[in-house]
């Protein structure tokens, strides 16, 4: 008899619990949150730019020895400055990297005199340069960076004498310091002092059967404002 109320009130218990279990809700995983991760845009790509600069040619020349009592002076000491239009093209591979191609050219001739002493008479002078650059770059906000140009250019110098005219060129190492502002992911300004020439070399001239010893010592920098667009 025991046995049969034990089993009654077991089956009685499982029906009572199977009968409540049906109001209780299956348990649900809870939902978590995976934030979308979206990532930061590269700063690259193509840019061109055009600028204004302020541009310096300075130039020694010293040859010694003489013809028949009369020294020779080869334009000894020549100083010019030039307005230029100077014109950027470049690709920017992130933002600390980038390379670049610049081109300045003279606004007009300057007037330098004789290009011998023992000629005599006024001449006109042209200048234009054009340089590639590794362009390290360091941003210190957002907004502003500054960086660095290493490369190598060239500087043309010709002179117009009327029936003598000529060219020089002038190419080596030349470097930069500057800083750029950007307004907008697209539209920069920017301000920066190139060295495009800075030569040196000695040299023996020949003039009516006679040798001079020439020394040449030519520098060509600028200070470059400039707005640039990045495609």
């Amino acid at each position: 008899m025991k046995n049969i109320v034990l089993s009654a009130v077991a089956v009685f218990a499982m029906s009572s619990f199977a009968v409540a279990g049906g109001d209780i809700a299956p348990a649900e995983e809870p939902i978590v949150d995976v934030p979308e991760i979206v990532e930061a845009p590269v700063d690259a790509g193509l840019y061109l730019g055009l600028g204004y600069g302020a541009l310096s040619f300075e130039r020694t020349v010293t040859a010694e020895n003489h013809v028949e009592g009369i020294t020779y002076t080869y334009n000894p000491d020549l100083s010019m400055d030039y307005d230029t239009i100077m014109f950027q093209a470049g690709y920017k591979f992130n933002e600390f990297v980038a390379v670049e191609y610049r081109y300045w050219k003279g606004l007009g001739d300057e007037d330098i005199t004789s290009l011998d002493n023992n000629f005599g008479g006024v001449g006109s002078a042209d200048l234009s340069a054009y340089g590639i650059y590794v362009k390290p770059m360091y941003p210190v906000s957002d907004m502003f960076s500054a960086y660095a140009l290493l490369g190598y250019s060239v500087a043309t110098y010709e002179v117009d004498y009327g029936d003598l005219t000529g060219d020089t060129d002038k190419d080596g190492f030349s470097w930069g310091l500057g800083a750029a502002y950007a307004f907008t992911n697209n539209v920069s300004v920017s301000l920066d002092y190139v060295v495009v020439a800075d030569a040196s070399y000695d040299d023996l001239l020949g003039v009516d059967g006679t040798e001079y010893a020439v020394s040449n010592d030519t520098s060509v920098d600028t200070v470059n404002v400039a707005v640039t667009y990045k495609f």
